[in-house]
């Protein structure tokens, strides 16, 4: 088993992309791999300029806690979503999208960000990355 993190991202909540994004970052700062695989209301995130977009998991009240929760993690300087997506690349992370998500929410290719999708494909495909992990996480 490799020194290696898959993580399914199946919410498009904002703080819950925050918590695959630490964590895939923490864990290529450690030197493991990581692979995101992007499904359903993930995969929405991943659209041309939604990646922020997402409403709070709980107490999102109208906007208005999302709101205050990124108020508050600017004033604590926490990098912006867009930031540690970038930051993920650039140390050698995997983005897996969904084909099967796209086809149920009609969702093209060119509808998403092709900066960061390193592989459109099935559940097979992410099945193998788990396989060789030694941590799964589905967020």
């Amino acid at each position: 088993m490799a020194d290696k993190i898959t993580i399914i991202v199946h919410s498009g909540d904002m703080d819950k992309i925050y918590s695959a994004l630490i964590v895939a970052n923490g864990a290529l700062a450690m030197g493991m791999e990581a692979s995101l695989f992007f499904t359903f209301w993930g995969l929405q995130r991943l659209k041309k300029g939604a990646l922020e977009r997402g409403p709070l998991s709980k107490m999102n009240l109208l906007g208005l806690g999302r709101w205050m929760v990124k108020r508050r993690m600017k004033k604590a300087k926490v990098a912006s979503l867009e930031k540690l997506l970038k930051d993920f690349k650039e140390l050698g992370g995997k983005v897996m999208a969904c084909d099967m998500t796209m086809e149920i929410m009609g969702i093209k290719p060119e509808d998403l960000r092709q900066d960061l999708i390193d592989e459109y494909c099935a559940v097979g495909a992410y099945m193998q990355e788990a396989r060789e992990s030694a941590v799964t996480l589905f967020i």
